[in-house]
């Protein structure tokens, strides 16, 4: 099986200091700039081979980017797969043994599905899987 990426998230204290470099000096195009409330974060997307570049900032001092931000500084933050089935996907991990960060699947404004597993399961990485909408 493979999993497709849809992105690497990469948390950042400014947007603008971060797209003077991945804009301005890697020569990415930004295909989305917006605020996600829901997570309590700005997002700047950039295409990035057949994924795409999430630059991800807290919108506050609270939620889990501001305290990954204050404990853990700017870096990567997580990586997002693309799954068929978000519920078959969440089974397939519990029956494995793995920790997801919530017990039923979050949805987007978009419609797009998605879970967190916790880096303890994954060997120090948060993962995201993203269902998207049919």
């Amino acid at each position: 099986m493979t999993l497709p990426i849809d992105h690497v998230a990469i948390v950042v204290r400014s947007l603008d200091e971060a797209l003077a470099f991945y804009r301005d000096a890697l020569g990415l195009d930004v295909i989305e700039r917006r605020d996600v409330p829901e997570e309590g974060v700005e997002v700047a997307s950039l295409p990035l081979g057949g994924g795409r570049i999430e630059l991800v900032r807290p919108l506050s001092d609270e939620g889990g980017v501001a305290r990954f931000l204050e404990k853990r500084g700017e870096g990567l933050h997580h990586i997002c797969l693309v799954v068929d089935d978000i519920v078959d996907a969440m089974e397939q991990l519990r029956d494995a043994g793995a920790e997801l960060v919530t017990d039923e699947p979050q949805v987007g404004v978009d419609g797009t599905r998605y879970v967190f597993i916790h880096p303890k399961s994954a060997h120090g990485v948060l993962l995201e899987l993203y269902e998207e909408p049919t």
